[in-house]
């Protein structure tokens, strides 16, 4: 176990199983000495992140949900009760109906457009709001988006509007809250085989064009998205805020 984290203690919000990109975050984070605090939803989802938290060394898991302003309300008080201060926070939150991703844009419904950014994008004003006043020595928010933020994805729909102004959030606050310390950053990783992305009709289609496309012919690893959050939540990326790190084999510099 390395060092880089030792100490410091990092809240990770979105933990959903092991082939999640917040978990392979946890993992890197967890590999150089950080404490963990894993948050789920909803009682259903309870035993399944408390037997992930068990996976590393001090883990604790608690429940949070990010669309209820009084949960968050007690998520954060509880810890403040506690003496917690946090040094790192990972917002790794998204949802979107399935209908909304199966049919075309223009026929997204008015509740379903506002659900998308609820939970994908003002989750994470939400959240930083309150860890702010947990990071009393500064720290790193960070959170994860995709390329259907600037560019058009088939099938990504309304997420990747949600995606947008993820992004702009991510700048916003980065500029509110530097005074302070605190670092906030999005990482935009490639496709990656997650519960959440089979979602996405014909995912499939783009895992393997990008795999014959991008400049390092393969697609994203988890490892290599777990160790970039690491990079960005250590003492290593203290000069970098506001920015988006694209881990994505350099698709992202690709013209399709």
């Amino acid at each position: 176990m390395g060092e880089l984290m030792q100490g410091k203690t990092a809240l990770v919000m979105g933990v959903a199983n092991r082939w999640s990109l917040a978990y392979a975050i946890a993992r890197s984070l967890a590999r150089e000495g950080a404490r963990l605090i894993l948050t789920y939803q909803s009682e259903r989802q309870r035993a399944a992140t408390e037997e992930l938290a068990t996976a590393f060394a001090g883990g604790e898991a608690a429940a949070c949900d990010v669309s209820r302003d009084d949960d968050l309300d007690r998520f954060f008080a509880g810890l403040r009760e506690r003496g917690v201060a946090l040094d790192a926070v990972v917002h790794s939150i998204a949802f979107a109906n399935r209908e909304d991703l199966e049919h075309p844009f223009y026929e997204t419904s008015r509740a379903g457009f506002l659900l998308a950014q609820d939970v994908s994008a003002y989750s994470l004003v939400a959240v930083a709001r309150r860890a702010a006043e947990l990071m009393p020595r500064g720290g790193s928010i960070l959170t994860l988006t995709y390329l259907g933020a600037t560019r058009v994805v088939p099938n990504y729909n309304v997420m990747g509007v949600a995606k947008a102004a993820l992004e702009a959030s991510v700048r916003y606050l980065a500029a509110e809250l530097g005074a302070r310390g605190i670092r906030v950053n999005a990482l935009s990783a490639g496709p990656v085989k997650t519960a959440s992305a089979r979602a996405i009709k014909d995912f499939s289609k783009i895992l393997d064009e990008v795999a014959q496309r991008a400049p390092l012919r393969r697609v994203t690893d988890p490892g290599e998205v777990g160790d970039a959050a690491l990079f960005l939540a250590s003492d290593l990326g203290r000069g970098v805020t506001g920015d988006i790190l694209f881990v994505d084999s350099g698709c992202h510099v690709m013209g399709f």
